[in-house]
């Protein structure tokens, strides 16, 4: 059989993964894209440094000092425990927040730059309809926002699948809890067993040339904002 049980468990834990994390980074990164698109403040720059350090630094580099943050001594690994939720690292939870930090830039910044796009006629208009700011997001922005909502979507998805460094520093190597695809391939080429690996490989690619298809399918041409 050219996948084995354990690939296919490596293949649902990383859409899990992928899923939730996604969830998150929409949560969390909708706001923040929407404060720094809007935002005179001088903190926007220093604010928009951190969430694109992860395009610059090594994985390795974000997955230590994430070990060290939610270690026993750490600061996040003190609160967590306090909190009787356990330490982080080497569970499926320590691997859902190191990938919502790691692939934070893949989803604020198509967002940010599709806020900043929609400019402030859209939103005056609405004022002066006397639409409270809820309605103004939901029903002015969002829509307005929505082909930079699913870019964003779609690189913070595939990003998190394709994730090696972060995921093996902070996840380590658990079958069934921790080995995502990324490791699983890794696992495959040190054992030599490069059959396997190159179906796991190859469908990587595939699902790649996917994410990248369907990113291209979405943007309009520039005669369609006309």
């Amino acid at each position: 059989m050219p996948l084995t049980r354990a690939d296919f468990e490596a293949i649902w834990l990383t859409v899990q993964l992928a899923s939730l994390a996604t969830l998150m980074l929409l949560i969390v990164g909708t706001p923040l894209a929407l404060w720094l698109a809007r935002t005179r403040s001088r903190l926007k720059g220093p604010v928009g440094a951190i969430v694109a350090l992860p395009l610059v630094l090594p994985p390795t580099v974000i997955g230590f000092y994430l070990l060290v943050a939610m270690g026993p001594n750490g600061k996040v690994g003190q609160l967590t425990q306090s909190l009787g939720w356990g330490l982080l690292p080497f569970t499926f939870a320590g691997l859902v927040v190191g990938s919502v930090l790691y692939s934070m830039p893949f989803v604020v910044q198509p967002l940010q730059n599709a806020f900043e796009a929609i400019g402030d006629r859209p939103l005056e208009a609405a004022a002066t309809l006397r639409a409270s700011p809820w309605d103004c997001f939901f029903s002015v922005v969002l829509p307005l926002a929505r082909p930079g909502i699913v870019t964003a979507t779609i690189l913070g998805f595939a990003h998190t699948v394709g994730e090696f460094g972060v995921v093996l520093m902070i996840g380590g190597n658990i079958p069934g809890r921790t080995r995502v695809v990324s490791v699983q391939i890794f696992d495959h080429v040190e054992a030599l067993e490069y059959a396997q690996a190159h179906w796991l490989a190859g469908g990587m690619v595939v699902f790649s040339f996917l994410v990248l298809l369907a990113l291209y399918s979405t943007r309009r041409t520039p005669s369609a904002y006309v």
